[in-house]
């Protein structure tokens, strides 16, 4: 199989979708690999490394979709990569379709096999390929919460640590996933009074003793995000339905009854938002305030620490799509139900049935059809 690496387009995302290490993994197992021209430069990586690895740089972005029968990105296909896209090409990235219905158009009027990193999931219901990103996206959480609260972007003027006697800001977190448990320990870690929100107690139990009891867990549920919300600083959205747009658990009147200058980052930006108010924004021009509060919606955001985020992407990725190489989307599938889960679209159709739910469509499984 030929496996493509185009340089990425979305604004400002300088990851990319495969290491070198990752180059020679797939010529191990007799794969070709073809590489845009420059694009591991945004993470560092030069075209000899991937030249060392045993990979083909191209010229263009057409030559990798052209020859590709398999194309690897980080971000979703932006509208000017809606042309490369033809029958019978397999495409494995990020693709968050309940929020995208354009693209899952096009996709399905190209009739692309779309397979989607944040869908792939475990027996035990963990989502593997969202982990990586979404520990990067947690600890960034509160990195780029403290720069929002900051006086000249309309913040609040708090320091979430706190001073020699000046008491810490208050994070506030909803949803106690792989994104908002790294966002607890950092807030934690550097001494901000930190309460964090779940519908699962064993959740909440298990951050409450790896964390010392530093932290307050509570129950959610939509009277304690109101009560907590209005006392908080910094408010961390990471709540996460697999394949399905996110839930607005924060209503535009609860943003209304924040402090004024606090912040709210929303981790669940790519699903659609965790917040009424909440809308997409880029790295060149990152938040916005609405009601007083300085709202942060980046949508790629592990994007601003492309090095770190693109070498954890390829360590939770390569297995799957070597499977893919080696076997075939239906063998890999039968052969890994994780692959299966992974799968949105194919043969002209939505496959995912939260995907299907969230575009007001039906379901069909190839594997079904096959038997």
């Amino acid at each position: 199989m030929i496996i493509g690496i185009p340089r990425e387009i979305k604004i400002d995302e300088n990851r990319v979708a495969l290491t070198p290490a990752g180059v020679a993994a797939f010529r191990s197992h007799n794969h070709k690999v073809m590489v845009e021209r420059g694009a591991g430069l945004g993470s560092g990586i030069d075209d000899r490394a991937y030249r060392a690895a045993g990979a083909n740089i191209a010229a263009s972005a057409a030559a990798v979709w052209k020859s590709a029968d398999m194309i690897l990105k980080v971000k979703e296909p932006q509208p000017s990569e809606f042309r490369f896209m033809r029958p019978g090409l397999i495409l494995f990235t990020y693709l968050h379709l309940a929020a995208e219905p354009a693209l899952a158009r096009a996709l399905i009027k190209r009739n692309v096999t779309a397979i989607a990193y944040e869908t792939i999931q475990l027996d035990d219901s963990s989502l593997p390929l969202l982990a990586p990103m979404s520990e990067v996206a947690g600890r960034l959480a509160i990195q780029v919460g403290a720069w929002c609260l900051q006086a000249q972007n309309g913040g609040n003027g708090v320091l979430i640590s706190g001073a020699s006697g000046v008491k810490p800001g208050k994070v506030m977190i909803l949803g106690a996933g792989i994104a908002g448990a790294n966002a607890c320990q950092v807030a934690a870690g550097v001494g901000a009074e930190v309460t964090i929100l779940d519908v699962s107690a064993p959740r909440l139990r298990y951050l409450h003793d790896i964390l010392g009891g530093h932290v307050t867990t509570v129950m959610s549920n939509r009277a304690a995000i109101e009560e907590e919300i209005r006392h908080a600083d910094l408010v961390i959205g990471a709540v996460l339905v697999a394949g399905a747009r996110a839930p607005h658990l924060i209503t535009s009147k609860m943003i209304s009854k924040m402090k004024r200058g606090a912040a709210l980052v929303d981790l669940s930006i790519d699903q659609g938002g965790i917040s009424e108010t909440s809308r997409p924004t880029a790295h060149n021009s990152p938040i916005y305030v609405r009601d007083s509060v300085v709202h942060y919606c980046v949508t790629n955001m592990p994007g601003i620490v492309p090095h770190t985020s693109t070498y954890a992407l390829t360590n939770a990725t390569l297995s799957y799509a070597l499977e893919i190489a080696d076997h075939g989307l239906l063998e890999a599938g039968r052969i890994n139900r994780a692959i299966r889960h992974g799968l949105n679209i194919c043969n002209g159709h939505v496959v995912h049935p939260a995907v299907a739910e969230a575009l007001r469509t039906h379901p069909r499984s190839p594997w079904d059809e096959a038997a």
